[in-house]
């Protein structure tokens, strides 16, 4: 088959991911990596991974299959960074769908879903590692499937939900709160892009968190 992956920033720590994926998969596919909607030129899938543009129909019909890794049970948490949104609440898990691109955001057929368990403890690297290995399993699911699938249109009877685009001020921090009570965010934190920070004193402190092993 042939397969473009279009992941629109270089520095997204998925990319990591989406190299060894290209590398397993290349020997028996046509696969490019893209990182705009102007670099498409057309073929049987196209999976759309962080990708922060809109694909309409005019870019979609250049291939049989459009296909979205979205990190929420849907319909519910439609939107952005919806995995961040629901470790912040207190979830304990996510659920990772494979899903058909469509005008409406996140409103496609449902290929797959696939349930992760996220420790309590887990930092941002290690939340990652387990999103996007889910991711990858569900791209190998799509090219597996790609002939046979039969997908199944989202519940009907589920109210959809929707989160809104992360900005640099939702990782903000209350520094007269306890670390416990915003432990959540401070480890969905992106320490190179999205650091927590919080102010005090008339300056912005950066904080950064990382595992220390026992000696």
């Amino acid at each position: 088959m042939k397969i473009t992956i279009l992941c629109s920033s270089e520095k997204h720590p998925v990319n990591n991911m989406l190299t060894e994926w290209i590398h397993r998969n290349n020997k028996n596919h046509d696969i490019q990596l893209a990182r705009k909607k102007t670099e498409l030129s057309g073929g049987d899938l196209l999976f759309l991974i962080s990708c922060s543009e809109i694909i309409s129909i005019p870019e979609r019909n250049k291939f049989k299959k459009t296909l979205i890794v979205h990190a929420s049970d849907l319909p519910q948490g439609r939107g952005w960074s919806p995995h961040v949104w629901e470790i912040i609440n207190g979830a304990m898990g996510i659920t990772v769908s494979l899903l058909e691109a469509e005008d409406n955001v996140d409103s496609g057929d449902i290929w797959k879903k696939l349930h992760i368990t996220i420790p309590p403890h887990a930092l941002h690297d290690e939340i990652n590692d387990l999103l996007f290995t889910a991711e990858a399993e569900l791209m190998d699911y799509a090219v597996d499937n790609f002939f046979t699938i039969h997908p199944q249109k989202q519940s009907a009877e589920i109210e959809a939900t929707y989160y809104p685009r992360r900005t640099e001020s939702d990782s903000e921090l209350d520094p007269h709160n306890s670390i416990s009570s915003q432990f959540g965010l401070i480890r969905v934190c992106d320490p190179a892009r999205f650091p927590a920070f919080f102010m005090l004193h008339g300056h912005k402190y950066k904080l950064t968190l990382e595992k220390v092993k026992d000696e």
